[in-house]
């Protein structure tokens, strides 16, 4: 089987072919140009992880809402589940820039943390 992706690890968008088993075991990565794209294509296909950006309510601050992040690359198939648990989040203002406001989430090991600051009204 072929599975056909665009990588993103660097500017240059290389179109790679991965040659995958029945069983999904990687075969071949042809296509890229960088060893940063090898290893990209190989993460995709066998375990593929997406950064999350998104807002958390806030209560008793200047604004409704912080934006945050996840400090680092959570398991694609986790997103939505992530997004349920920070949708159910309300945090009490006043968040500073760094705070983290959901740590370990869905035990992933990695932290939703503010990515601005929102005083106190």
């Amino acid at each position: 089987m072929q599975k056909n992706i665009i990588c993103v690890a660097c500017p240059m968008g290389c179109g790679i072919t991965v040659e995958l088993s029945d069983s999904g075991e990687i075969l071949s990565v042809t296509g890229n140009t960088c060893k940063r794209g090898d290893a990209y294509a190989r993460t995709e296909c066998t375990n593929p992880v997406r950064s999350l950006a998104t807002t958390v309510r806030v209560t008793g601050g200047v604004h409704n809402v912080v934006p945050c992040k996840s400090a680092g690359a959570l398991p694609k198939g986790k997103i939505m589940d992530c997004m349920a648990v920070i949708n159910a989040v309300d945090i009490q203002a006043p968040v500073a820039l760094g705070d983290v406001l959901i740590p370990d989430i869905l035990g992933t090991g990695i932290d939703i943390v503010a990515t601005n600051h929102c005083p106190a009204k």
